[in-house]
């Protein structure tokens, strides 16, 4: 359990994310930000609701004192979008709470942000020779998405960032392409921000809300990036 301070945050938001490896949530109520995490590719259905049940305990919260859910909404592994957006589902459907959807790859770049970083570029491995990307600046302290998220070969990456400036890589797809790395002079590898994580997607959640993005559950819309008919033609893909 990690307990972290905050600016005072007007929303009581649960967040929670198991579109990659990682599997995590995170509460912010009055403030502070409570959340757990870890690292288990193929236990997310069984590790997150105790995980969010843990959280709103800390934070002594009941579900139905939360104001919206945010949910990682993809890319990344199709499974693990899948159970984090029927979980998600499942939770705001019991309380008629309103949703809102945080890009896995904004949340990274959230979290090389909120270490310093000004540009970056998030990658996450997507198999089958491709990674999903995007290029992130910071903007009012917050992960500003530079043109549009994209799948795609390693090679067709172009950047649209300020490459006299340093650029923080993050996600495993800096690990399955190593390459990417000497896209630019000065790119720095940001190994803490690996993997998406609740407590990242936060403080977007709370933007979000406040640009009017949080819907209800019925419009609830995962981001897969790769034609779903794709996945189909791969038997037991994560």
């Amino acid at each position: 359990m990690t307990k972290e301070s905050n600016d005072t945050t007007p929303l009581s938001i649960l967040a929670l994310d198991t579109c990659t490896e990682s599997c995590s949530a995170a509460v912010i109520h009055q403030g502070v930000v409570y959340s757990e995490q870890a690292d288990a590719p193929r236990e997310h259905s069984q590790r997150l609701l105790p995980m969010v049940k843990s959280v709103l305990a800390q934070a002594q919260l009941k579900l139905q004192d939360v104001d919206v859910i945010a949910y990682g909404r993809g890319p990344g592994s199709f499974t693990g979008i899948r159970i984090c957006t029927s979980i998600t589902q499942g939770l705001a459907l019991g309380q008629e709470l309103p949703v809102i959807g945080i890009s896995t790859l904004a949340a990274m770049a959230q979290s090389a942000i909120d270490k310093g970083a000004k540009q970056v570029l998030a990658a996450i491995d997507a198999r089958m020779g491709e990674v999903y990307w995007g290029q992130y600046i910071a903007v009012d302290g917050l992960a500003t998405l530079v043109n549009e998220e994209v799948v795609s070969a390693p090679e067709a990456i172009v950047l649209s960032l300020d490459e006299s400036s340093a650029i923080v890589a993050c996600g495993t797809g800096f690990d399955a392409y190593p390459q990417l790395l000497e896209l630019v002079p000065v790119m720095e590898l940001c190994e803490a921000a690996k993997f998406p994580e609740a407590k990242f997607m936060l403080a977007l959640a709370q933007d979000g809300v406040n640009q009017g993005h949080s819907t209800c559950v019925d419009d609830l819309a995962p981001v897969y990036l790769r034609d779903t008919v794709t996945w189909q033609k791969l038997p037991g893909r994560e």
